[in-house]
């Protein structure tokens, strides 16, 4: 039997360290063995305790959390979880320290929430099993991509499901994507009210134009759609004039929106004339999905497991034979764009 998770507690508000070690606390496989009120406290903390994982409070005086972020994955990269407000800036705040190399984040719980800080525990002991590995995209600097001129796009929608570690993935992927790209909808695991502040993210990082999904936005190329975090699924819809649909149903593998519901819809609209790619994350979300739309004659990637932050979602897709290619994930944007360009006969 694997020992317990052992994580460190940061924030400064004393009533928020006692609701995430009483969250924590209710699963026996996670012990929490400190918390600390700041910076220095928590410096201190790791240098004696030596924590598998630590939990960490963006805003805290002296030193806010992604100035000791930084020098965490400087100094002693471990594993950290960021705790984050709902709020824009808070959002922000949290998708630079994803880039940082944080492994996932959990936002701070709301009036009536009935599970607060949601997955926490599992997200624990995922990034103490983890190997976790500080390779931070270039922050704030796109990539080189391809001109539009050097690429020509063909008629495939790209359909792309990612969780934990997905941040850091989805930038590598798209900045390697032209502006002209293949009309692309993904789905990622986030808290509501974060995917906005990510897909403006993506907008500034990436050639193509990201933006957050809406009911009813046509599909067009160039154009990247990420799906919104909250109480709707992403679909695709409407064989003549492809466009997104924001549908309400129960969550699906205990996620809303989830890959499976996405990669569904498009194994039925477009069939053959799609590529889906599933990315890092934990759990199974995404593979019975892609495993349709392999059946359906699409194209199918997953990430291996060497450059995974989790090796949970592709796992299960390549154990059930719904990856066709599995890729790292410097090579995955090319595999995507290789897939999609139109032939040299006539556009495919």
């Amino acid at each position: 039997m694997a020992a317990p998770a052992r994580v460190l507690v940061v924030d400064d508000s004393p009533t928020m360290r006692g609701l995430i070690t009483a969250v924590l606390s209710q699963d026996p496989d996670v012990s929490v063995i400190g918390q600390a009120g700041d910076a220095m406290e928590a410096r201190a903390a790791i240098k004696q305790l030596n924590p598998d994982v630590v939990t960490l409070d963006i805003e805290m005086p002296n030193m806010n959390g992604l100035e000791f972020l930084e020098k965490i994955m400087k100094l002693r990269p471990m594993p950290v979880i960021m705790v984050s407000t709902m709020t824009h800036r808070g959002a922000e705040a949290t998708l630079a320290a994803l880039e940082i190399g944080a492994f996932d984040c959990v936002a701070k719980p709301q009036p009536g929430d009935a599970r607060p800080f949601g997955e926490l525990a599992e997200k624990v002991k995922a990034a103490a099993r983890s190997q976790h590995r500080h390779s931070p995209t270039s922050h704030g600097h796109p990539a080189p991509v391809a001109p539009a001129a050097d690429f020509r796009v063909g008629r495939k929608i790209v359909a792309i499901g990612s969780s934990t570690g997905g941040v850091e993935a989805l930038i590598a992927v798209l900045q390697k994507f032209p502006r002209n790209c293949p009309p692309t909808v993904i789905t990622q695991h986030m808290p509501p009210t974060f995917t906005k502040s990510f897909a403006e993210r993506l907008n500034r990082l990436c050639a193509p134009v990201v933006e957050e999904a809406t009911d009813g936005a046509r599909l067009e190329i160039g154009k990247i759609y990420l799906a919104p975090g909250g109480d709707r699924h992403l679909q695709v819809a409407n064989a003549s004039a492809p466009c997104c649909r924001l549908v309400e149903r129960a969550p699906v593998n205990g996620h809303r929106p989830s890959v499976d519901v996405l990669f569904d819809s498009v194994a039925e609209l477009a069939g053959r004339n799609a590529v889906g790619v599933i990315l890092t994350g934990m759990g199974r979300d995404g593979a019975s999905g892609l495993l349709k739309m392999r059946h359906t004659g699409a194209r199918t990637i997953g990430q291996n497991e060497k450059t995974c932050v989790v090796y949970g979602m592709p796992r299960v897709a390549h154990e059930l034979g719904a990856v066709e290619h599995q890729l790292p994930l410097t090579s995955i944007g090319e595999e995507i764009l290789k897939l999609t360009a139109a032939r040299k006969e006539g556009i495919e």
